[in-house]
């Protein structure tokens, strides 16, 4: 019964791919409720830089920092794309990939030039093959983000702005929603609206006294509520790509179990037509003895 030897080792491969899949869905589900957890604990610091930030500026109106100019001399236009550094996750990064790359080629066909920095290895990957021009990267976060890793290739884009060299800059990410569904996002970090950074603050402004000057405080706190932006958005991108991965590991592992089925069923009935074959054969011998 070659057939059957065949039929059997597919059945024992098969098998073992849902172990290993089924051990990655596992460890995806403990890895995504950590995810979640620092995520959920990001969202109160930049809340509250905001309205700090916020109050500060309606307290200084005649102050702008350069982060809320426009720069509409320039002619570049910077990409903070956050991607995963593994596979494995469903379509997640595909998605991603594809909203900025459509953004991109229509700030391209605008006769637009762009600046990328890639944060994960497939975003960075993805970038060199299509040629864009990659600034800064980042690879091999691990689970965890930090935000002294993140300011450095995030710097270079926002010390650009600064200059007034670049007229935008794109924060990329995907935005978890919930365990099944997490949206691709491409939102424009800079230059920040008075209504962005006022949304959902006291219409009534505070009286402040300051140490050092007004300036400075602003040029810091706005610094700081760009960068826990960023951070967030690595955040959601980290708790999205745990979530894909235990989706995708789930439906590989349900997948294995309804192939295992079929192969058992196809074994199962070559081998009744194998018993069938030998004792038709032998109450023929018999028959003709």
């Amino acid at each position: 019964m070659a057939a059957g030897k065949e039929i059997r080792s597919k059945i024992t491969s098969v098998e073992n791919t849902k172990k290993i899949t089924k051990a990655m869905e596992m460890v995806a589900a403990s890895k995504m409720r950590k995810a979640q957890d620092r995520m959920r604990a990001a969202r109160p610091y930049a809340e509250k830089v905001r309205q700090i930030a916020a109050n500060l500026g309606r307290a200084n109106p005649e102050y702008r920092h350069a982060f809320m100019r426009d720069n509409d001399k320039a002619n570049v236009v910077g990409f903070i794309v956050v991607t995963t550094d593994k596979g494995l996750c469903g379509g997640m990064n595909t998605n991603i990939l594809r909203a900025t790359t459509q953004k991109i080629k229509d700030l391209q066909a605008q006769g637009k030039q762009v600046e990328v920095v890639a944060i994960g290895s497939k975003g960075l990957g993805f970038m060199q093959r299509v040629g864009a021009k990659v600034v800064a990267q980042l690879v091999g976060l691990g689970d965890r983000p930090h935000m002294d890793t993140l300011i450095g290739p995030s710097k270079v884009l926002l010390d650009a702005y600064a200059e007034g060299r670049l007229s935008e800059v794109h924060l990329c990410f995907t935005r978890f929603v919930n365990t099944m569904r997490q949206e691709s996002v491409v939102e424009t970090l800079l230059p920040l609206r008075s209504d962005t950074v006022e949304q959902g603050t006291q219409k009534h402004s505070w009286d402040y006294e300051y140490e050092p000057e007004p300036n400075v405080v602003i040029d810091d706190l706005l610094l700081r509520y760009v960068e826990a932006q960023i951070y967030q958005a690595v955040a959601e991108n980290m708790a999205s790509e745990q979530s894909a991965r235990m989706v995708a590991m789930k439906a590989a592992t349900d997948n294995a179990g309804q192939v295992i089925k079929d192969l058992k069923l196809i074994y199962n009935k070559t081998r009744q037509a194998a018993i069938t074959k030998e004792l038709s054969e032998i109450v023929a011998g018999a028959a003709a003895v």
